[in-house]
Order: structure tokens, then sequence, then C-alpha cells
């Protein structure tokens, strides 16, 4: 396994990262990540412009990438900068976009000029999609959908809400335009809504789609994990920096051996979550997807809370504070934990026997 970035990969990760530290200081993401829409239009545009969204889809659908890879990247820096920008629910609405033929509304999402979220979870669903109750059913030449869908990331402001609905031949796909959302900020920051639907009408774009939904939703898995592993790195920076020039004793507490072998476990649970990523990204489109995403998906969870917890414990009282931005990236690895999937849900779906091993049994 290649752990290096290709050239183009890392002129992308360079230009990211450039651009969001001249341009995304933490006061503009703080204001943009808790007033509606919960993030920044003139910083998605931009965003947009760089080709960032442009990266998750093919050449051959209207994109510049498409490889898991090509997120990883994306969303690494995102993390590192602490972006608020709904790019998770870009990205999955847009693969499920793409996937169904919506040239259009994917020129327009890939410009920069319309946005896109995707609608999975209800109240009583966090991970298992066979527990899905909404459902659609066909009224002449439309559709309409019943139920209620509960965080949906991105949502608000979103141009287009794709919504998956039981159907009489298993998990659909159905596009609804500015539909009835119930807007909120996440408590780490960033736009999450609920929709309640009744009778509410919809394009079908597949009455079928429970492969191609699984595959959106592992690549945004892929996403987090990378997201978690940027926002690890910047906060061990930051706590680093913060223990050389903290003084105790009349000397920095970044002298104390004790405190350094905290630090080097840090980085230990820092090295482990990137590794397993890059396992998940190799994987991704094989028969090992599920698996390797799940491993890593629980390993991150796991590692973001270990290095928030002794970061907010290394900065002493000011890790708590508002004003400083440790706590805003510890608080986004606390969460990030909590999305698609928590370390339970994962470890459940590696453990547990699959339909088909259960058949050969």
């Amino acid at each position: 396994m290649d752990f290096n970035l290709s050239e183009d990969h890392q002129m992308l990760s360079d230009t990211l990262r450039r651009f969001l530290a001249d341009n995304y200081e933490i006061e503009t993401r703080n204001e943009a990540a808790y007033t509606a829409p919960y993030h920044s239009p003139e910083m998605w545009e931009s965003l947009a412009g760089l080709g960032t969204v442009g990266a998750f889809i093919t050449e051959e659908t209207g994109g510049f990438g498409g490889t898991a890879e090509d997120v990883s990247v994306v969303f690494e820096e995102m993390g590192r900068a602490l972006s608020a920008e709904p790019m998770l629910g870009a990205l999955m609405g847009l693969r499920l976009l793409a996937d169904f033929g919506q040239d259009k509304i994917v020129e327009a999402i890939v410009g920069g000029e319309a946005r896109c979220a995707l609608a999975v979870y209800e109240p009583r669903v966090a991970f298992d999609l066979d527990h899905i109750e909404a459902t659609a059913r066909q009224d002449g030449d439309q559709w309409k959908l019943q139920g209620r869908k509960s965080a949906i990331y991105g949502a608000p402001g979103a141009d287009h809400v794709l919504v998956v609905a039981r159907t009489d031949q298993g998990l659909g796909v159905f596009l609804t335009t500015t539909p009835p959302l119930i807007s909120a900020a996440m408590i780490d920051g960033g736009g999450i809504a609920d929709l309640v639907m009744d009778d509410l009408a919809a394009e079908c774009l597949s009455a079928d789609a429970r492969t191609q939904i699984e595959d959106a939703l592992d690549l945004g898995r892929i996403a987090l994990c990378a997201e978690a592993v940027g926002a690890a790195s910047h906060l061990i920076d930051l706590t680093v920096d913060y223990m050389k020039q903290r003084q105790q004793f009349g000397r920095s507490i970044s002298s104390f051996q004790a405190l350094q072998h905290r630090v080097v476990d840090m980085l230990v649970d820092l090295e482990q979550a990137r590794s397993i990523t890059i396992a998940a990204v190799a994987a991704f489109g094989t028969p090992d997807q599920a698996r390797k995403v799940s491993m890593a998906k629980n390993l991150i969870g796991r590692a973001g809370r270990h290095i928030s917890e002794e970061a907010i414990q290394l900065h002493g009282g000011i890790g708590m504070t508002w004003e400083y931005p440790g706590a805003h990236y510890a608080k986004r690895l606390v969460m990030i934990d909590h999305q698609l999937g928590d370390r339970t849900d994962h470890l459940q779906r590696i453990i547990l026997p699959t339909d088909e091993a259960s058949d050969g049994q």
C-alpha cells in the first residue's frame, strides 16, 4: 500500500491548506457555523471554484476526480481548518445525483451555484437501513413521500434534498426541491435539519438503490475519518505549542516527562487513525469495503475522543473556553464519532455475520 500522496493530490492538499489558512480564521468559522444557514455561502462558492466539490465525482459524470483518495484529501484539509461548510451532505447527495444521471443539477452543484443534501436516517433509525420506515407511493405520474427524516447534514439552505424511502422494490432515492425543513445548528457548528413528509411530492430517481445508497454512506464515512485525521493533527499541534509556552515551576510544562508521554500516546492514536483511513480508502469499491470502512470509523471514534480529552486536560482551563480554537476542535472530534453510525454500530457491522455468510452456514 502506497502511503504517499500523488503529485496531483499533494497539489490539491497544498492549495486547499493555503486557501483555508488565509481565508478561514476561527472567528470567521464560528460566526458562520452557528448562524443560519450555518455556513458561509461566499466560502462555499470559493471552495467550489477551486474544484473542491468537483473532486467528489468522476470526469464522466461532470467532476474532476471521484476516487476515495480525492475525497480523503479534501476532507482532511477541511478538518484541519475546522470547516463548517456542508461538504458531507454535498458529497453523499452529489454521488447519487451523478449515479442517476442528473447532469444539470450536478453541473450547478459542482459550479457552486446550488447545493444538495441526503436524507437517510430517521428518529428511530440511526444506522441500520433495514429499519427505515419512510415510504413512497406512486400517485399517477408523481410520487408522494410519507414519514420523517432526521439529522440531514448540510440541509439548511440546500436547493435539493434527496430522500431515501421504502418502495415495493426496496429502498428508493427521491429528489425533492426546497422541501419544508426544520433547521438548526449542530452542537459543534454546521447545519442540520429534520424533514416531516405528508404526501410530499418527489421525483423518483430509482425505486431500488440500496447498493448506491450504501456506497454513498461509506464514502461519507471515509470523509469523516479523513476530517478527523486533519482535525486531530491540528489539535495536537495546538497542544504542543501551548505546552511550550505554559510555564510551571520556572520552566515550560513541555519539559515534564509525564506530560510528554501523554502527547506521545496522542500521536500514536493519530498515526493509527491515519493508517486505518488509508486502508479504508484503498478498500473502497472492493468486496472488503464495508469491513474496512467500519474498522476505520470504529477506531476513529475511539482515537478522536482520547485525543480531544487529553488535549483539554493538557490545556487546563483555557481548553474549555469558547475563545480558544482547541475547544472547538475537541468538540468536533467527539461529534464525528456520532455521525453515520458510532463506534458501537460499526463494531456490530464488523462482527455480525453478513446475510451471504449466514446463508452459507
